[in-house]
């Protein structure tokens, strides 16, 4: 193996720098050693790194270890890393039961229905799809089919979906920083607490999640090879990633896309092809869905919530798509400004509100550090290449991480604090490419400052988080504090102790950055999650099950579900937001931590995945049915509930929140005079017509014509009516 000693100069007193550590012995060999690709070894290497700037930003541009020529330890530690994920993300993993009743049950429905599985109906009968786009419903629908619909198919795919997340995160940091990088940032993704949360549980984000990574590392490939089909495979995962949450899923284009253009080794004309090739990918996956959506005749597929129209597009520039950001359209907020916006699940809007009380526990652990080095980082590359790979990371990973929290943080809409895993890999990307790129440098003091203060800020910032939680390993906070003050001070004032002690350090440094985020992690994993708003980490800070109550950022005006308490938000009942739309995930719960989480019908996941607390006899009335409805009932919570607990079909009158005009009155007397539903149940949602930003009034048009033509009865504590008289 031929080694290159090309040093980056030396002034008296202080130690050359070699451009590639190649013949490296010390036990920190593996961050020091560059990746043999062969752009980094083609000739004129020596000239980019004669134009790459000062001698204290050469070392930035170094890369790690090639599959031909890396450590031993290398292949064993990923491997490591992958296995402690699944052990993470799939212990006790069926405590949380059907996690958010409102998915579990379209899931059960696709496992039931085809047609239910193709378009994401709420019921089998396929009255009404959920809110959201099918994709993240097709994996747990297709395992139920194969090995019978229970909590364990419902939320393993979604400990899968993290396992693969951690893997191509690391293999996409690997490639442009290392492995030791690469082990850093998928191991701050399997970390963070709400990508813990959301690995174990059915709301759409873990797919949503996957799909974002995955499009970042064929982005990396398409960068280091510039060939189209990365680029139209990154495409097609972005089209993936638009069936799983719409809009949300284009929120990484502008950072992938910038970063390809800017960095590519390839001609500007070559460049434009291959990003048409992008977008041809998106037109294929996500093009190809609404053509079938919308060549299907609307009496041959589920009415699409959501909307008052029937139309796909509809839910994707409006409810889901504009509304989420402005307000309106069945969102919060609207015209809310800096102190405004839907603060009863996020807190205010502004620059800090990734920080707030409501975010900052889920995401932003090692956001202080992440922004530090990726200033220092675009600082120290500004005169390298165009093509550097060091740089073309950080531009990706950066913007990513800049976009989507800009717009998490002004939007007005609905948004809830578990949005923020779509975060979580930027900043481990961010943390893994920067700490290991100044460790590099570490014999140079300007970036020994720079690690040591992005330590120092995550140690400070942890030591807040932790507080939050006053009763939970209280001494916790004190160790990761004093652990970063020591780990900073050596780093800045004791080179001899970090050159004898390499390994010591980096392992204080890992501590001090990652002590809490993970111990946090570890809660969240330990404790059981239904509703539709769960939060991260111990009981003791709001963590567990929970709807609308738990952690909701201190909005004015609403309470705190925690601690046994019904979370409620300003101008609605427990579990439901202001006006009566929830927005992003329906499910209705009470935000009760350390307690079940139950709904109107008392229905709330267990640890066997069954339905156990549905109300007994409502249950055993709608199993006897026979008919395509077994019932129906105002609003999707009420109606997921109960087809959970009786295995049958119910028809969620107006959607979630019961504003959508499906059915319409004349549609439901239909249904009636055909015998296609048992019976009609009292309550149950909300409907009314109206929610936030109106709708239809058709359910309690239902509800009022039911009332006036049947006789109500009172099964077990709920109201209903025998419709089959």
């Amino acid at each position: 193996m031929s080694t290159s000693t090309s040093a980056t100069g030396s002034t008296p007193g202080r130690p050359a720098l070699p451009r590639y550590l190649l013949d490296a012995t010390s036990a920190t060999d593996v961050i020091d050693r560059p990746q043999q690709h062969a752009d980094r070894h083609a000739a004129g290497d020596d000239e980019r790194d004669r134009r790459s700037g000062s001698r204290a930003a050469r070392w930035f541009t170094g890369r790690g270890s090639s599959e031909q020529d890396q450590p031993r330890w290398v292949r064993p530690s990923a491997l490591a890393l992958l296995l402690g994920t699944g052990l993470l993300y799939f212990w006790n993993l069926t405590s949380s039961g059907y996690g958010n009743s409102f998915y579990a049950a379209a899931i059960q429905a696709g496992t039931k229905s085809w047609t239910a599985l193709l378009f994401g109906s709420l019921d089998a009968g396929n009255a009404i799809t959920v809110d959201k786009p099918p994709a993240s419903l097709w994996l747990p629908a297709l395992m139920g089919r194969l090995f019978g619909f229970n909590s364990f198919t419902v939320l393993a795919p979604q400990a899968l979906m993290g396992v693969a997340a951690v893997g191509l995160l690391y293999a996409a940091v690997k490639r442009t920083s290392g492995p030791a990088a690469g082990l850093i940032a998928g191991a701050g993704l399997a970390l963070t607490p709400v990508a813990t949360l959301m690995f174990r549980f059915d709301n759409p984000d873990a797919l949503l999640t996957l799909c974002l990574v995955a499009a970042g590392y064929a982005t990396v490939r398409g960068i280091e090879k510039h060939e189209a089909r990365w680029l139209f495979l990154a495409g097609a995962l972005l089209g993936l990633a638009f069936l799983t949450k719409m809009l949300q899923g284009f929120l990484t284009i502008p950072a992938l896309g910038l970063a390809y253009l800017w960095a590519a080794n390839t001609g500007i004309g070559r460049r434009i092809l291959n990003l048409l090739a992008a977008l041809a990918g998106i037109v294929v996956v996500a093009g190809s869905y609404l053509l079938v959506f919308q060549l299907t005749p609307a009496e041959a597929r589920p009415y699409m919530a959501g909307t008052q129209t029937n139309s796909f597009l509809e839910l994707t520039f409006g409810y889901n798509g504009l509304g989420r950001i402005f307000g309106g359209s069945g969102n919060g907020g609207g015209g809310g400004g800096m102190g405004g916006g839907n603060t009863g699940f996020g807190g205010s809007t502004g620059v800090l509100r990734m920080f707030n009380s409501a975010f900052g526990a889920e995401v932003s652990w090692l956001l202080p550090a992440a922004v530090i080095l990726l200033v220092a980082g675009l600082w120290f590359t500004r005169r390298a290449p165009r093509t550097d790979l060091t740089r073309a990371s950080l531009i990706l990973w950066g913007g990513w991480m800049v976009v989507t929290a800009g717009i998490f943080s002004f939007m007005e809409g609905t948004i809830h604090p578990y949005y923020a895993v779509a975060l979580a890999p930027a900043i481990a990307a961010l943390v893994g490419i920067g700490s290991v790129e100044l460790w590099r440098g570490r014999a140079y003091l300007a970036p020994r400052i720079i690690l040591a203060v992005s330590i120092l800020a995550t140690a400070v910032w942890s030591f807040a988080l932790l507080s939050t939680a006053s009763d939970w390993l209280p001494w916790l906070k004190w160790v990761q504090l004093a652990l970063g003050a020591l780990t900073a001070t050596a780093l800045v004032f004791r080179l001899d102790a970090v050159r004898r002690m390499g390994v010591a350090v980096i392992i204080a440094a890992l501590l001090s950055s990652g002590l809490g985020m993970g111990s946090w992690a570890i809660a969240t994993a330990s404790s059981a999650h239904s509703g539709s708003i769960p939060t991260s980490g111990p009981a003791s800070a709001g963590g567990g099950m929970g709807g609308m109550g738990t952690r909701m950022g201190g909005a004015p005006g609403g309470t705190t579900g925690q601690n046994g308490t019904a979370g409620q938000a300003p101008g609605g009942a427990a579990g439901q937001a202001p006006g009566g739309a929830a927005g992003e995930a329906p499910g209705g719960t009470t935000g009760q931590s350390g307690t079940t989480g139950q709904s109107e019908t008392g229905q709330a996941p267990g640890g066997t995945g069954e339905a156990g607390g549905a109300d007994a006899d409502l249950t055993a009335l709608l199993q006897e049915t026979t008919t395509t409805w077994s019932a129906a009932i105002s609003g999707a919570t009420g109606a997921a509930d109960l087809e959970l607990a009786s295995n049958t079909s119910v028809i969620a009158l107006g959607g979630w929140n019961g504003s959508d005009p499906s059915p319409t009155l004349a549609q439901f007397q239909q249904m009636v005079r055909d015998g296609k539903i048992s019976y009609f149940i009292s309550g149950g949602g909300m409907g009314g017509g109206g929610g936030m930003g109106g709708g239809s009034s058709a359910s309690s048009e239902i509800a009022a014509w039911v009332a006036a033509n049947y006789t109500a009865t009172t099964v077990g504590s709920s109201t209903v009516y025998d419709l089959r008289s």
